[in-house]
């Protein structure tokens, strides 16, 4: 392996990066207006999560002040309440699941429709233990958890910013070597002394530095508005990232050992991409999911890349404590980087 030749390579291929001013600027702007988004809904760390909706108001804007539902419905901060003129309306809405529960405002018998599914489920409870005496609730002792509190942001930011390193990775390698390949790019480096592992190196480490560079400036740019908490160290959490889109960038490079469809590797991105993206917990935690689902997660890089970049940050954990998330990150990458320097072709 020459290096030269690797570094020329490298040195190409960021400059096409940074010449595509529309992609470049693309690459910031998608994550930071997805983080924007999430930040001004959730920053509050208060969610109206369930709709309840309510009929035969009075004349004007209902609130629930002006209403006979319980008291401790009405204070329920994950509650939002919806008008309806009459109750067939509020029917229709629920048919459609636009509301999670249906109430009338001035009746004793407390008349409730509800929907079928979970979110119908727990909008009932709410409902039935805002209907119990108080007195029932006097046996329980609320308790106070232990530690420095998390924001929904904070945990949210890293899954954010390693969902855009592996659409980024598998895209910016997968893809633009199937191209290269297609227009007979690949094929005239054939030609040249330059060996297949000393492209898809190259290729690798040109990808990671773009990476890299774009999330850094991703995180001070975000950092200004949401002021993140981080209870570990950055560099710990830099050489995770480090660590995490280099597996992300050999499976790339797998997806791009063979192929001249961009259609069909398109296709393999998406395949590959989106249950790593809904398994590995970006946005939302697999606790209390099926173990067989639990077990799939574990074979997507971005899942390990994010437990370990999570307990830094929100729980102070050094790299001694994450080392196993590391160690298979290691592992990942070089049986990826080896497999696809092995089924690599120039040509098809």
């Amino acid at each position: 392996m020459r290096f030269k030749r690797t570094w020329m390579m490298f040195k190409a291929r960021n400059a096409e990066f940074f010449r595509d001013r529309a992609s470049f600027g693309w690459n910031f702007l998608f994550p930071f207006l997805i983080v924007a988004g999430f930040g001004l809904i959730f920053g509050s760390d208060v969610r109206n999560d369930y709709k309840i909706g309510i009929f035969h108001h009075l004349e004007g804007t209902v609130t629930p002040a002006d209403t006979s539902l319980p008291e401790a419905l009405e204070t329920a901060p994950m509650l939002s309440f919806v008008e309806f003129e009459t109750a067939a309306d509020g029917i229709e809405a629920l048919r459609h699941h636009k509301i999670d529960l249906l109430t009338a405002t001035n009746t004793s018998d407390r008349r409730y429709w509800v929907t079928d599914g979970p979110r119908g489920h727990v909008a009932e409870r709410l409902f039935l233990a805002a209907l119990a005496p108080p007195e029932c609730l006097k046996a329980r002792q609320k308790q106070e958890i232990e530690g420095t509190p998390i924001r929904y942001i904070d945990w949210l930011f890293p899954g954010i910013l390693a969902m855009n390193m592996m659409f980024s990775a598998l895209w910016g390698v997968g893809f633009v070597i199937v191209r290269y390949r297609k227009t007979g790019v690949l094929k005239r480096l054939k030609v040249t002394p330059l060996t297949a592992f000393e492209y898809l190196t190259a290729q690798m480490l040109s990808r990671i530095f773009l990476l890299i560079f774009t999330g850094v400036i991703m995180w001070i740019g975000c950092d200004l508005f949401f002021d993140f908490n981080v209870q570990g160290s950055y560099i710990d959490i830099c050489i995770t990232f480090v660590l995490g889109g280099l597996s992300l960038c050999a499976l790339g490079l797998v997806v791009a050992a063979r192929g001249t469809s961009e259609e069909f590797t398109s296709g393999v991105v998406n395949f590959i991409g989106w249950p790593m993206m809904f398994l590995s917990e970006v946005w939302f935690s697999l606790e209390g999911a099926p173990h067989w689902l639990k077990l799939t997660a574990e074979v997507f890089p971005l899942t390990h890349m994010l437990r370990a970049v999570r307990s830094i940050m929100n729980d102070g954990a050094g790299l001694a404590e994450v080392w196993p998330e590391v160690g298979i990150l290691g592992a990942m990458t070089v049986i990826f980087l080896v497999f696809g320097s092995w089924m690599f072709s120039w040509n098809r």
